[in-house]
């Protein structure tokens, strides 16, 4: 079965221009066309896609990519390329998830904060903790000891 490209972009949640652009680059080698140019795509496209989202996604460059796609296409003599580009890939992507749930932990802690300042109706409430507290304390921290308190 082949599909469009109206029907790739909306199966991937992507833009048809997306599409065009990786077309464009080099990232989609196996894309077939009709004799009037159009492109068609297989079902074995959707991985290759779905392995450029995630590369994507990871904060990879669309060159970077690229090279990757070339390795591809070069076979096994570039197996251990790819395998090492995989895991700078995943302490790439270990390092971005700290980052982030280092922000979730900050925000959940401001949604606590402003939570009891809202209930208490003052942020007075919160004149007694350390100065310290916002940096040091996670939210989880933060439930533990109202949940001892309340007991």
């Amino acid at each position: 079965m082949s599909y469009t490209i109206g029907q790739v972009a909306k199966r991937m949640n992507i833009t048809s221009s997306t599409l065009r652009y990786y077309d464009k680059e080099g990232l989609l080698p196996s894309i077939d066309r009709t004799e009037g140019g159009i492109r068609r795509f297989k079902e074995e496209d959707f991985e290759w896609l779905s392995i450029i989202e995630c590369l994507k996604n990871t904060g990879m460059s669309i060159k970077d990519i690229k090279i990757f796609i070339d390795w591809c296409m070069d076979g096994d003599s570039t197996l251990q390329q790819r395998y090492d580009m995989f895991l700078e890939r995943k302490l790439e992507t270990e390092k971005q998830i700290k980052i982030l749930q280092d922000s979730l932990d900050k925000i959940n802690y401001k949604c606590w904060y402003y939570k009891t300042a809202l209930d208490a109706g003052t942020t007075k409430i919160h004149d007694n903790a350390s100065e310290n507290n916002e940096n040091t304390c996670s939210y989880s921290q933060q439930l533990l000891k109202q949940i001892s308190d309340a007991e």
